[in-house]
């Protein structure tokens, strides 16, 4: 055991090891410990400022598989999230910079975990691990594939194609326009997505700006008619006009169509 653990913390990690417990929740060790509320809760505090378990959320906490010689113990990045959000019976999907990341649009490896999910919003700290969380409505999340981590936990991702209109979607957040149409130009030419997917989850989850700049992309692009048209019937009339890159003067080429002004050389 690690040097300087008293009797209690001794019994501690030996009873979650030994029944294989990743967390406890406060409560849960007072009978098998026979620990007052007070002591259990002086137990954890103790422990967690030691940096031998991690503080998820009120009263709930990880607890590593091994005991960290001699030094802090974090968990890694999905056992965190996968852990807050079973707590708040959430669901969640990385998106953002991570998915970019994955899919292989950014070479950077982001400090940090983006996720959208139906229960928090905020950056919130779990031991080493930083996350940005992103709260959505129910239907915002969806079009995603599961990964199977090295060491078995599934982390849910944001599909490649969903990735694409969120970089337009969301780009204010994720600084990702003008890149993210090079990326979907990309993407279509090597056949790694199609035009009619992503026609598909742009109705489903884009605004009537990701909408109306996916329109002007995918003309200029030369996708078929009738796929443009169904884009188009998501959109009212409007003599309103919007910038093709958000962060440039809105002076360029106007594309009546779709309500964009093409300022890519502003």
């Amino acid at each position: 055991m690690r040097r300087g653990l008293g009797q209690i913390e001794t019994l501690l990690f030996a009873y979650v090891q030994l029944r294989g417990l990743p967390a406890v929740r406060a409560g849960e060790l007072t009978e098998p410990l026979q620990l007052s509320k007070i002591q259990e809760r002086k137990l954890l505090s103790r422990l967690a400022k030691a940096g031998l378990i991690v503080r998820v959320w009120r009263g709930l906490y990880l607890i590593p598989p091994k005991l960290p010689l001699g030094g802090k113990w974090s968990p890694d990045e999905i056992l965190a999230l996968n852990t807050l959000m079973a707590d708040r019976k959430g669901r969640y999907q990385i998106c953002g910079p991570n998915a970019f990341n994955r899919y292989g649009f950014d070479e950077q490896v982001p400090a940090r975990v983006y996720a959208y999910n139906n229960r928090l919003s905020g950056e919130r700290t779990i031991g080493s691990v930083a996350l940005t969380l992103i709260k959505v409505a129910d239907d915002r999340l969806g079009s995603t594939e599961e990964v199977e981590t090295a060491e078995g936990l599934k982390a849910v991702y944001s599909s490649r194609v969903r990735t694409l209109v969120d970089a337009v979607y969301d780009w204010s957040r994720f600084n990702s326009l003008p890149r993210a149409y090079q990326w979907i130009r990309d993407d279509l030419a090597t056949k790694r997505v199609k035009a009619a997917e992503l026609v598909s989850v742009t109705l489903r989850y884009g605004d009537k700006g990701t909408i109306r700049r996916m329109g002007a992309f995918l003309e200029r692009e030369g996708v078929a008619g009738p796929l443009l048209k169904k884009l188009e019937r998501a959109l009212q009339p409007s003599t309103s006009l919007i910038p093709w890159i958000p962060t440039r003067p809105k002076r360029g080429t106007v594309n009546r169509r779709w309500g964009v002004v093409l300022n890519e050389r502003a």
